[in-house]
């Protein structure tokens, strides 16, 4: 994932919900190598007025950046896939599958396996990978992705570690070892 020069990576509203409730928008700007993009789908999901500002104001200053479904075949597809999700998970989909794109979306279930079978779980990401993507590139501390997980675990989104240490651990014992073949 991090492998190429830039990782193209299709938002889901749930993500950018997250990282808005805690000020975060900035991480998708700031992430090296990584360009964000919301269909217009997906900007139609988010509501709340306060919100809709957060994300109109990121898509104006270029953190973020628009995109929407423009290929014949991919409007069938994407007609054929929101009889099982919802539109912003269907957009994202369709759009990782035509341009190779990462997903980022925390959405489980049949979105996730839908998303397995038509990109592969190597291209799927969630609110917590950002987290360790960015206290990796040193944008954020253990401590204050900590913090912002106990403020998004009050608005009903649950991690399960305690610690986003655990998750950096999991990532670096994931790692190929020095001189290791």
């Amino acid at each position: 994932m991090t492998s190429d020069p830039e990782t193209i990576v299709v938002a889901d509203a749930n993500v950018l919900i997250n990282l808005m409730h805690v000020s975060r928008l900035d991480v998708c700007a700031d992430l090296p190598g990584f360009r964000f993009m919301v269909p217009d789908h997906v900007s139609r999901e988010i509501r709340r007025p306060e919100q809709q500002s957060q994300l109109d104001d990121a898509l104006e200053r270029g953190d973020l950046h628009a995109c929407s479904i423009d290929h014949l075949e991919d409007i069938s597809l994407f007609a054929e896939l929101i009889e099982r999700l919802g539109r912003g998970e269907a957009a994202c989909l369709v759009l990782a599958k035509r341009h190779g794109w990462t997903i980022a979306s925390d959405e489980k279930g049949r979105f996730r396996r839908e998303a397995s079978k038509r990109v592969g779980s190597h291209r799927l990401i969630g609110t917590p990978d950002l987290y360790v993507l960015a206290i990796q590139a040193e944008l954020l501390t253990v401590e204050a992705a900590d913090s912002d997980k106990a403020i998004l675990e009050r608005k009903r989104f649950k991690m399960r570690f305690s610690s986003f240490r655990e998750k950096l651990d999991e990532a670096s014992s994931r790692l190929p070892r020095e001189g290791a073949r």
